[in-house]
């Protein structure tokens, strides 16, 4: 439980930063999903870095979570 609050603090800061005029992370979302034209390998780069503490979160939800299924089997 103690890790929830630095990823927690990660996925509000550099997760959304820089947060005008939308979060960034948003922005390179829509545009891979548009077919990622025109995206370098640099903005592919930038996507992961931001991206990092929301993949952080949803693995220890989904561990913390599995953990209690299979303890209250």
């Amino acid at each position: 439980m103690k890790k929830y609050p630095f990823v927690i603090i990660a996925c509000l800061t550099l997760g959304l930063a820089p947060f005008v005029p939308e979060p960034h992370i948003f922005a390179k979302i829509k545009w891979i999903v548009g077919g990622a034209n025109g995206m370098a390998l640099i903005d592919w780069w930038d996507t992961v870095l931001h991206g990092a503490p929301w993949a952080a979160l949803v693995f220890f939800l989904g561990k913390d979570l599995v953990q209690k299924v299979r303890q209250g089997a």
